[in-house]
């Protein structure tokens, strides 16, 4: 075993806490106090969700274009949009969390039932409106779980019950959708190529449908799990008769699920459900080649927020640990927690996880301390790394020793 003497670090934010830019940055500040010399290339991995505009704005040289929109509980937000330089120019970036994100949402409003992403069809209308007909929507760190109706609602169209009434913004209302009346709907839309950058591991309806999964996360209580989906089912048969896209499964397709079932109402647009990393990374938009970059590493290093049990369903982690493993390279994982099920990583390739924290400390503590906490969790692996270098050194030194017979 010998000491690397090339890493990349291949993160990506943490939700509600740290950019991809800043997890990369602290990540590299903990490798080089225990590996001064050591050659490192930091690779910031745009997963859909926070930040994901500023990334891949920064990576093409294009600009953030900023836009006040109606956040997800209607109160006004400023946000934004990408809009891409170099190759990638008319292209736009439109990530949800920037509208519709958990972090807008007041922790005594988290009532998935209720919230709204009108904001983020508010910020396709205003890419539009700037003659961008290539739109990439990043879906992830949703605070909604409306079907998209919000969004689709932005755009023009009219969600209404079976006496012709605007049914009101959140996803409980979708219980009475009965018709989704598109004639006004913004001219460009037909016209433009949208893509929702998705995990395609989120379903709108079922055991694993948006209302059972993520419902609680946003604040649902056990009933209104049930009657949230409920809706959805009523809301994929509303969307399967009049959205201008046809054979979509908007029940169980993959990607319908994708924040809060975005992904199935933009879908009834004609919008293309890709997976969030074929869209984000393998596209080109960020000029990545992770492939080659593999090749020329010696150790990998990722981190997400919280590694669990979702880990394995498409996050940044499983992604990138996949693409190390078919070039032979180990992959070490820091997280800001470890929760139920994080050694199931071990099984797809993640050779090593750890945690940011050391003693029990609440939210607001680490989030505040969040850089310096992951600096010092990757110095304190590095170290053990170099433990291991040194006692295979040990060994193979006493190996050596001994006379042969």
């Amino acid at each position: 075993m010998s000491v690397p003497q090339r890493v990349l670090i291949a993160p990506s934010g943490f939700k509600e806490s740290l950019s991809a830019e800043t997890v990369a940055r602290s990540i590299a500040a903990g490798v080089r106090r225990v590996l001064p010399g050591v050659q490192i290339t930091a690779v910031p991995i745009a997963d859909g969700g926070e930040g994901t505009a500023a990334t891949l704005a920064a990576a093409t040289g294009g600009v953030l274009v900023p836009v006040n929109v109606t956040g997800p509980v209607g109160e006004p937000v400023e946000s934004h949009f990408a809009r891409l330089g170099g190759s990638a120019a008319g292209t736009a970036v439109v990530e949800m969390a920037a509208a519709a994100g958990l972090r807008l949402v007041p922790r005594t409003l988290r009532d998935p039932g209720a919230t709204t992403t009108y904001g983020v069809g508010e910020l396709i209308r205003a890419a539009l409106d700037e003659g961008l007909r290539t739109i990439i929507i990043g879906c992830g760190d949703s605070g909604t779980s409306d079907g998209g109706a919000g969004a689709l609602q932005a755009l023009g169209a009219r969600v209404l019950d079976s006496r012709g009434r605007v049914l009101p913004s959140g996803g409980s209302a979708l219980i009475d959708a009965d018709r989704l009346d598109l004639s006004d709907l913004h001219p460009a839309v037909q016209e433009a190529t949208l893509i929702v950058a998705c995990n395609q591991h989120n379903v709108l309806c079922g055991k694993k449908g948006v209302a059972r999964v993520f419902g609680p996360q946003k604040g649902a209580s056990p009933q209104q799990v049930e009657d949230l989906a409920k809706a959805m089912r009523q809301w994929a048969r509303v969307l399967g008769r009049d959205g201008l896209a046809t054979g979509v499964d908007y029940r169980s397709g993959p990607g319908t699920g994708a924040s809060g079932g975005l992904g199935a109402g933009l879908a009834a647009l004609g919008a293309k459900l890709v997976p969030r990393f074929e869209a984000l990374i393998d596209s080109g938009l960020a000029g990545l080649d992770l492939e080659t970059l593999m090749r020329g590493t010696d150790l990998v290093i990722t981190a997400e927020g919280a590694i669990d049990f979702q880990t394995p369903n498409g996050k940044v982690p499983a992604v990138i640990a996949h693409r190390a493993q078919l070039a032979g390279v180990p992959v070490l994982a820091l997280a800001g927690s470890l929760g139920k099920g994080a050694p199931d990583v071990h099984d797809i390739g993640i050779d090593a996880i750890a945690s940011i924290m050391t003693i029990p400390m609440n939210l607001e503590d680490a989030v505040a301390n969040g850089e310096q906490l992951l600096i010092e969790a990757t110095e304190r692996t590095m170290r053990l790394l170099l433990l291991g270098a040194a006692v295979s050194s040990s060994i193979d030194a006493r190996r050596l020793a001994v006379p042969s017979a």
